[in-house]
């Protein structure tokens, strides 16, 4: 019987070749997803999860916690296999409780085979949603990883407690990379007032950058995550993609979720506007016509009809959890986004 599994496990993890001519290249799919409130059912004290329990205003029972993994596993398990034939190799994950869900997560029937392992820290985020990173433990080698608090105060200089952001630094497939993992603050109590809380997020992730930089100028690094703003708003655009200053240290990010915005696309809906906060960012050096390494191939936003409102007023949004207050039984109030890289082998 553990002769059958290792094959299994080989052959789920192979390398997908697409060819093209007389070339043929290695794929590998990068994504994240937000999955809107993965809280296990236990009520903790050290956080305000109160809602989220059989007793809590949610009714969050064990029958519907097995559920929301059952739903979040079948769709990571789906993003990118249209071309690749398998799970994506590299999963960032945000709105998850503790390490016990994404255990239960990867356990799942539809992800066990891959091999997921999980990289997590607990950050100080009020309502205990922290941020995550899966990976193929057969293609991606992870060396370091360290997660970064992100100070806030309000008006009143009091402590605003967000989530951490997290960095792992690791070899897939031999190559060296560097991810970011982020949640930013939200636009609660109105997008013009929280602004300021996503611009000191914006000014972390550069400064986490620039740090990965100063060490080494060929750093291939992907940043990704729940910005909370748009491809378009100043916290990304002028901290992150904005073009390279002459003699400045700090690159610039190409960012492919922009061009899918400007067409109108998005990954989350609210009062019928589509907004794209869920972005993946690339250090220039990933932007590439040579395919002797990993370049981006090309990224979208996954939206299958399964995960979309089907009828009334907001048909065609993402199928949530719960809307308004209602069980609904779906997936997330927000679409995975995804990127592929690809390699030239021999």
């Amino acid at each position: 019987m553990a002769y059958k599994f290792i094959i299994l496990s080989i052959s789920l993890v192979s390398n997908f070749l697409l060819s093209q001519g007389t070339d043929r290249y290695s794929i590998r799919t990068i994504a994240f997803y937000n999955v809107e409130n993965l809280f296990d059912t236990t009520n903790d004290s050290l956080y305000f999860d109160d809602e989220m329990t059989p007793e809590g205003n949610y009714n969050w029972t064990l029958k519907r916690y097995e559920k929301k993994i059952n739903n979040i596993a079948s769709v990571i398990s789906k993003i990118g296999q249209d071309i690749t034939k398998t799970g994506p190799d590299i999963v960032g994950v945000c709105e998850v409780e503790n390490f016990k869900v994404l255990k239960d997560l990867v356990a799942h029937s539809s992800l066990n085979s891959y091999g997921y392992s999980i990289i997590h820290f607990d950050s100080p985020d009020e309502r205990g949603i922290d941020v995550a990173f899966l990976y193929k433990r057969a293609l991606f080698i992870p060396i370091a990883f360290k997660s970064h608090r992100l100070l806030l105060f309000n008006d009143s200089e009091q402590r605003d407690y967000t989530r951490d952001q997290l960095v792992v630094y690791g070899l897939l497939d031999g190559e060296e990379f560097y991810f970011l993992i982020n949640h930013w603050p939200s636009r609660s109590g109105g997008e013009a007032r929280s602004r300021p809380y996503r611009h000191a997020a914006a000014r972390l992730n550069r400064r986490i950058i620039d740090s990965i930089v100063e060490r080494n100028i060929d750093a291939k690094i992907i940043s990704m995550g729940d910005l909370n703003d748009n491809p378009t708003d100043k916290s990304i655009k002028n901290k992150l993609t904005m073009p390279e200053l002459e003699n400045s240290k700090s690159i610039t990010f190409y960012n492919p979720m922009e061009k899918l915005y400007q067409k109108g696309e998005g990954s989350l809906a609210y009062r019928d506007q589509w907004n794209l906060f869920d972005q993946i960012l690339f250090s220039r050096n990933l932007i590439s016509e040579n395919r002797n390494s990993y370049t981006l191939w090309k990224a979208g936003i996954y939206h299958p009809v399964f995960l979309m409102t089907k009828e009334g007023n907001y048909k065609g949004y993402p199928l949530r959890t719960y809307a308004g207050g209602r069980y609904i039984g779906g997936y997330s109030d927000h679409f995975p986004v995804y990127a592929f890289l690809i390699k030239k082998v021999d």
